[in-house]
């Protein structure tokens, strides 16, 4: 079992992890009742609760290190259940964004199924289902993945033979593009978080009577 020392917490971790996610992480009192309510609890080295200790503690490589941000469903349970109003799924995804920032892989099957989905969606503007398994069974190997489906699902039209394109696909490409550029380097992050703040701070003012 490894020893988490608490002595020496990591406070710029801490800060990083709240100002991206907008929650204040000392707020969690350690109640349980996202870990209580979490489906993919079974798959986790830590449950979630653990998880926003870590992060109190400023445990930076333990947390994102960690096989719990990869399996995290974000089916926000752990955040519909907080009764301190804490978006504990934001603080998953966020996490989550940190390790792929600091090229911390995790499990390379979600991260594999996450970028197929991007590039689907900047293809098409939406996701194309059978050209989204393609790409995740090439980049996988899982050359057989759920292929016994296929037959029930085409009849029924639930899986399109050729993509949808919609209108504004340049448009949701630009999105991911920048999206990729700034996740790429989070000095950027952070110097957008900071015009976010004020910006906001500014429209508050304005908005005062």
């Amino acid at each position: 079992m490894e020893t988490v020392r608490l002595n020496k917490p990591d406070q710029s971790f801490i800060r990083a992890v709240e100002d991206e996610s907008g929650q204040v992480v000392s707020r969690c009192y350690q109640c349980g009742n996202c870990t209580a309510g979490c489906p993919m609890s079974f798959t986790y080295d830590y449950p979630v609760s653990r998880i926003m200790r870590l992060i109190q503690a400023g445990q930076r490589n333990t947390v994102l290190a960690s096989k719990a941000i990869w399996m995290c469903a974000t089916c926000e349970t752990c955040t519909q259940r907080c009764p301190n109003n804490i978006d504990v799924a934001s603080v998953m995804d966020t996490c989550r964004h940190m390790a792929r920032r600091e090229g911390k892989g995790g499990i390379y099957a979600v991260k594999a199924f996450f970028d197929s989905f991007v590039s689907t969606m900047g293809l098409h503007g939406r996701t194309h289902e059978i050209g989204l398994m393609a790409m995740f069974m090439a980049r996988t190997g899982r050359l057989w993945t759920d292929v016994d489906l296929a037959p029930k699902m085409l009849p029924k039209g639930k899986m399109a033979i050729l993509p949808h394109r919609i209108k504004g696909r340049k448009e949701v490409a630009d999105i991911i593009r920048r999206f990729k550029e700034g996740a790429a380097d989070e000095a950027v992050v952070r110097a957008r978080l900071s015009l976010d703040g004020s910006e906001r701070s500014a429209n508050d003012k304005e908005t005062r009577p």
